[in-house]
């Protein structure tokens, strides 16, 4: 089914979308020139087919994630959101490998939003042994990860922990650090307003942090 689905995709390319595609992406990487509608269109059967299975194919993952084209990632990030249930702890390593290959905030944002995330609140050892470490990375991905992993977690989540990641990161230089840290605390302002409002008035940020976390504070 993978190899087929790999078929179709590359039948599928439009050289003029890919250019544009690419462009996009600071030409980082190469595209087949899929929309994401249409990729999810021509991938449907094979994820279809891999929810029944329960399990994850991390051999999969790896072919996937080892094609050139940047739709392939993606492919292969929609089959592990299409799986997440089914994550165990130990795939935690599995997943720093994909956000420190072929790195781009595209596929970090959804690995840690999306995936890491509801892994660490069902395994909480995980915060200790991983994102705290990968919080003092001088990998951006690494770093921009464990910022983000509790982006989505609302009222989930452990704002002593935000704190602490943020002001590991705060004095960065790096516009993807910042921009993160601003992020997250735009979104965490939704569910706990006075919190950001007192963090921001107590720490010095960025401009660009204080700029997206000021977003909905008034």
């Amino acid at each position: 089914m993978s190899e087929e689905l790999i078929k179709t995709l590359y039948a599928h390319r439009d050289g003029d979308k890919a250019f544009y595609m690419a462009k996009y992406m600071k030409d980082q990487f190469p595209f087949l020139g899929i929309p994401k509608p249409d990729r999810v269109r021509l991938s449907r059967a094979f994820s279809k087919n891999a929810k029944k299975e329960k399990t994850i194919d991390w051999e999969l993952v790896a072919r996937l994630w080892d094609l050139p084209e940047r739709e392939f990632q993606y492919v292969a990030l929609d089959y592990l959101q299409a799986l997440k249930n089914y994550l165990l702890s130990e795939d935690i390593d599995r997943l720093q490998l994909l956000i420190t290959t072929k790195s781009w905030w595209d596929t970090v944002d959804l690995l840690a939003s999306n995936i890491v995330g509801p892994l660490c609140l069902r395994n909480e050892e995980l915060i200790h042994s991983h994102i705290l470490r990968w919080a003092e990375s001088e990998n951006i991905w690494l770093a921009r990860s464990a910022i983000l992993f509790q982006l989505k977690f609302k009222d989930k989540t452990d704002p002593e922990l935000l704190e602490h990641i943020i002001l590991k990161n705060s004095n960065s230089k790096e516009f993807f650090i910042n921009k993160a840290i601003g992020w997250v605390l735009r979104e965490y302002s939704k569910t706990n307003r006075e919190w950001v409002r007192d963090f921001v008035n107590q720490h010095p940020l960025s401009r660009l942090s204080l700029r997206e976390a000021s977003k909905y504070l008034g």
